[in-house]
């Protein structure tokens, strides 16, 4: 151990020395947890068998729930990659960062996580999809993403468009998204097209094999980094960030094979949404679903339903792979592993596709901490993303070095059951747009505020489907009030 790292780790050991124990002896008795934090794109929550899912093919996902304390009401900040991301690295709401959608990258001025982890000494790590939207290394020593893998790739790159079939910054190309501003799309007249209708395909078996996918090479190179640097002097705090399930829906064969459109159930709600209660945007999206006009049909979104499945499979396969080398490489009592997800995935809910909504398909999320010495357990308590920068850094004694509005959840950890309240969750979108919108759920209720639209109230206790928005109904006037007063105490937009 370096000076500066026995310095950062005493500093940290004072702070939390046991009676009778100097800090000295917790340094050379006993080093800080390694930090293991897995992370998918667009899983959504309730499409895992630990979370209650039979057709889901989640095996490892549900032996590391089996270990860890799982969420059962967790949520990101905001339903799209780059801001939900952004929180969940700062700890910090949309409306304190830049970051406010696909292209806009925030200030070095926001320390994440890895800061923190890195100003204690320990070795920070990034491999897979964080979607920055520019080049900054934000806090991590060691990162690998996608044009590490297309290095990888070589010429099987080209696969890879035609399978994006246009340009797609949250797959990839391009991973910055101001590479292409000024030239255009470099590809465009050198994919091979398909017959889509719109910007992402319904889906098909992938022309990749199975080891070229983005996510096998995050897995082998997470291991690569375990083997490397998981039994040096510094403990570690690793990111491994998976792609899948998110689009492009072309699984390998092997997991393709595990599931038939013809299986697939469409959701309890599709059809049912009553459009005249809704607001004017999700109306549009019910109707017409842009990126994929193809899913109106009910055999196109059964054969959609399906790949999703089975992109999430290859996913959870990877993730096995990882957590293996973890126990394999006899770090699991000293690695602290999560596994969560920037935001879900509509999946025909409602009759809508993708994400960008508040509802729980699209703003619901996967949330389980394993402590090694804890007992595994169900927390039933609403929680937010944006706590988790703060929960890590809590577990393993590690300081904050900036402002973060996130609550550690270590209290839920110890205690699952426990029914002190976490407060009111909050989320919120498109805050540059024309259509700025927010959320809030307090106990069994969530409010969303349209800025220029009606207003969505659901019971989700009576109403888990979001079939019935109780908004404009007199007797739930005094509720919708108290919510709309809470959402504004949080955050009250400029022009409200």
């Amino acid at each position: 151990m370096n000076r500066r790292n026995f310095l950062a780790a005493l500093t940290a050991a004072t702070i939390s020395a046991a009676a009778g124990e100097s800090a000295e002896a917790q340094i050379r008795n006993k080093r800080r947890p390694n930090v293991l934090l897995l992370m998918s794109d667009e899983h959504k929550r309730s499409c895992m068998g630990a979370y209650g899912d039979p057709v889901a093919k989640t095996p490892n996902l549900d032996r590391l729930a089996s270990q860890s304390v799982r969420f059962e009401n967790a949520y990101c900040t905001n339903p799209v990659c780059t801001p939900s991301r952004a929180s969940l690295m700062t700890g910090l709401y949309s409306h304190h960062l830049e970051a406010q959608d696909n292209t806009k990258p925030y200030l070095p001025t926001h320390k994440t996580i890895a800061h923190h982890f890195d100003a204690a000494g320990y070795m920070t790590g990034l491999i897979g999809k964080m979607h920055w939207v520019d080049a900054q290394s934000h806090g991590f020593e060691y990162r690998i993403e996608f044009n590490d893998w297309f290095q990888y790739l070589g010429p099987k790159t080209k696969i890879y468009a035609d399978e994006l079939g246009m340009r797609n910054s949250g797959s990839g190309q391009p991973e910055i998204d101001d590479l292409w501003r000024d030239y255009d799309d470099p590809w465009k007249g050198h994919r091979d097209l398909d017959t889509r209708e719109g910007s992402v395909a319904v889906g098909r078996v992938s022309l990749l094999e199975e080891k070229d996918h983005f996510d096998n090479f995050v897995a082998r190179e997470a291991i690569r980094f375990l083997r490397n640097f998981g039994k040096g002097d510094r403990p570690f705090f690793l990111t491994a960030s998976f792609l899948k399930p998110h689009d492009p829906f072309m699984p390998s064969m092997r997991f393709a094979d595990m599931f038939s459109a013809d299986q697939m159930k469409l959701p309890e709600s599709w059809g049912k949404a009553d459009k005249t209660t809704l607001p004017k945007e999700v109306q549009h999206s019910i109707d017409f679903n842009g990126p994929t006009p193809e899913l109106r049909d009910p055999q196109e979104a059964k054969k959609r339903i399906a790949l999703y499945y089975a992109n999430l499979a290859q996913m959870d396969d990877c993730v096995g792979q990882v957590i293996r080398a973890v126990e394999e490489l006899g770090l699991e009592n000293d690695t602290i592993i999560c596994y969560t997800s920037d935001h879900g995935e509509m999946l025909g809910e409602l009759g809508l596709w993708q994400k960008f909504q508040f509802y729980e398909g699209s703003c619901g999320i996967p949330l389980m901490i394993r402590v090694p010495g804890r007992k595994a357990g169900v927390c039933s308590t609403p929680v937010s993303l944006v706590s988790l920068s703060s929960t890590l850094t809590d577990l393993t004694g590690v300081a904050q070095t900036a402002p973060n509005d996130g609550l550690s959840l270590a209290h839920y950890l110890r205690s699952p059951t426990s029914q002190r309240p976490a407060g009111p969750v909050f989320a919120e979108y498109g805050l540059s747009s024309k259509q700025p919108k927010y959320m809030v759920r307090d106990g069994d209720w969530k409010y969303t505020f349209w800025v220029h639209d009606i207003p969505e109230l659901y019971n989700l206790r009576t109403d888990p489907q979001e079939l019935h928005n109780l908004a404009a109904e007199p007797q739930y006037a005094s509720r919708l009030n108290t919510l709309h007063r809470t959402l504004l105490a949080w955050h009250k937009p400029a022009d409200v």
